[in-house]
């Protein structure tokens, strides 16, 4: 008899599967799994067999992020860091002691600040003055879509009160028309080419920085949302080619090369080329992602209807739809015809809509594929177009965690979206029942990587334990989905997204070993529990690449 390698018994296995099969064992053989049952597979156990004892704590497949930014995430960690800070003094402080930290460093770089923390979601110049005065400042939000500088940094990008909005972005001002501090969307990049060019080592431990912390939540795969030159004026494609090549790369990666949406159908030659050259090991970049819109918080989600001022009266705003959907219509057809992938950014319901008919034009003109085109984000949409999603067989990208009442959502959107729109949020009950495919993400390092949390949210439609930012009731709780199902949209249905589901995605025989162990059984607690679940142990092909203190 041929034993297995390693062997876990005693504790629930959450497969995933078509049917969801429960089972109590799982023996892995050469980094596949070889069998899934129960007390049979302890006959695999050998002299050198490796036994985890789940002691009823669950095993499931890796988790697969389908939208996420883990080396511009690292980054955020290896610099000034404010994800930690909740208040104006916080952030401040946290600047201050960087600068002081970091004397020798021309700009002071990172971000992480929260939009809710400051009036209108928009802090100041004369702020990040008080702290660092002598050097420029180029900190951006959570959500990337927004960035707080200070005046060395205005001043150094030639930006003052007779600078014009660039087409895509706006220039946040005081009431006199001078640049405040904030400058959104497109109008950062006034500051971003200034910015020093980040070498390929620095990006590479960047990136290897965030695995870690990705391999921490449990996530074994992920799509990495832009490869191209964004916000930063880098691109993490070497980086992957060089951890790939080197062996460091322990996940699965799917790259979704950025479209330049200050260029047109020009740029799908070198799109091909990009995507020949970035193929190496764990890491292949067969994705194409359009931003089609911004966010609702700062007016720049593509809306079908003005946006309201916040008592309900329209103004003249409906966002940006970044991409002209003229120009839309003839690439995704062109791109599916390619065999690239279309990765997506869809916030507002026009945006949603401008995506889906892209997609129609595509099978209209090319038939349909198996590119698995895939919107993310999804906050707002019509319902006359959530059927759509399976008609087109486009799979709805989910970022669950942000499904939930709290103050950005409260302060910042709620008011100026307007009834009925602000009950067309987040629709992932209507989409399931329509019969879409789910993919789950969580845009990182918009927010947290944490699975658990995000699907916390799905399935409670409130805040997880440790992310509530105040006492709300759930959100839209009739959009809530089963734990069942949000599992399996971060594991079966991203592994789908990615064309990684014949060898993940799900604990069957014949599939790699990629999985994670939770430190409890969630389907055994209350459902309000959900997000106080821990992972314990991440494997890759039966290698253990994260184990917790208390494993």
């Amino acid at each position: 008899m041929t034993y297995a390698d390693l062997v876990f018994i005693g504790g629930p296995v959450f497969t995933a599967d078509t049917v969801r099969s429960r089972a109590t064992a799982v023996a892995v053989t050469g980094g596949r799994i070889v069998a899934v049952g129960g007390d049979d597979v302890r006959e695999l156990i050998g002299d050198r067999t490796e036994v985890v004892d789940l002691a009823g704590r669950m095993l499931l497949p890796g988790f697969q992020d389908a939208h996420v930014h883990p080396v511009s995430g690292g980054l955020e960690l290896l610099r000034c860091d404010l994800n930690e800070g909740t208040t104006e003094g916080e952030y401040l402080e946290i600047v201050a002691r960087y600068a002081a930290q970091h004397p020798d460093e021309e700009w002071i770089l990172g971000g992480g600040w929260s939009m809710s923390t400051f009036p209108g979601g928009t802090p100041t110049a004369a702020a990040l003055d008080r702290v660092v005065a002598d050097r420029p400042v180029f900190l951006p939000n959570r959500d990337g879509h927004g960035a707080w500088v200070n005046s060395e940094a205005l001043r150094r990008a030639g930006i003052e009160r007779g600078t014009p909005d660039p087409a895509d972005g706006r220039i946040e001002r005081d009431a006199d028309g001078n640049p405040s501090g904030t400058l959104h969307e497109g109008a950062m990049n006034l500051v971003n080419r200034l910015l020093p060019e980040i070498g390929t080592a620095e990006l590479t431990e960047a990136l290897l920085v965030g695995q870690r912390y990705l391999h921490s939540f449990g996530i074994t795969a992920w799509q990495d949302a832009i490869i191209g030159d964004y916000s930063d004026l880098s691109d993490p494609g070497p980086a992957y080619l060089a951890a790939a090549a080197s062996g460091a790369l322990t996940a699965r990666v799917v790259g979704a090369i950025w479209w330049d949406r200050s260029a047109g159908l020009e740029q799908i030659p070198s799109l091909v080329e990009r995507r020949e050259r970035y193929r190496g090991g764990r890491f292949a970049a067969t994705s194409i992602k359009v931003m089609q819109d911004g966010v609702a918080e700062n007016f720049t989600a593509a809306m079908l209807e003005p946006y309201c001022d916040g008592h309900g009266h329209r103004t003249d705003n409906s966002g940006i739809s970044f991409v002209d959907p003229a120009v839309l219509n003839e690439a995704v057809p062109q791109l599916d015809a390619l065999g690239f992938q279309v990765h997506f950014h869809a916030i507002g319901d026009r945006a949603v809509r401008e995506c889906l008919d892209a997609v129609e034009h595509a099978l209209s003109r090319n038939g349909r594929g198996d590119n698995r085109h895939h919107i993310a984000h999804i906050q707002v949409i019509h319902p006359e177009d959530i059927p759509r999603f399976r008609q087109l067989g486009v799979a709805a990208n989910m970022q669950s965690l942000w499904a939930a009442l709290e103050p950005q959502m409260v302060e910042l959107t709620l008011p100026f979206l307007g009834s009925p729109r602000d009950a067309w949020q987040y629709p992932f009950g209507d989409l399931l029942r329509s019969g879409a495919v789910l993919a789950a993400g969580s845009d990182w390092s918009v927010s947290t990587p944490n699975p658990l949390a995000a699907i916390h949210v799905a399935v409670n439609r409130k805040a997880a334990p440790g992310y509530e930012e105040g006492e709300y009731d759930a959100f839209l709780p009739e959009q809530a989905i089963d734990l069942a199902t949000s599992l399996t949209a971060y594991t079966a249905g991203s592994a789908w997204v990615n064309h990684l589901d014949r060898d993940t995605g799900t604990i069957e025989v014949g599939k790699f070993a990629d999985l994670a162990v939770l430190d409890r059984d969630p389907f055994a607690g209350p459902a309000d529990h959900i997000g106080a679940t821990r992972v314990l142990q991440t494997y890759v092909e039966g290698e253990r690449v994260f184990a917790s203190d208390d494993a």
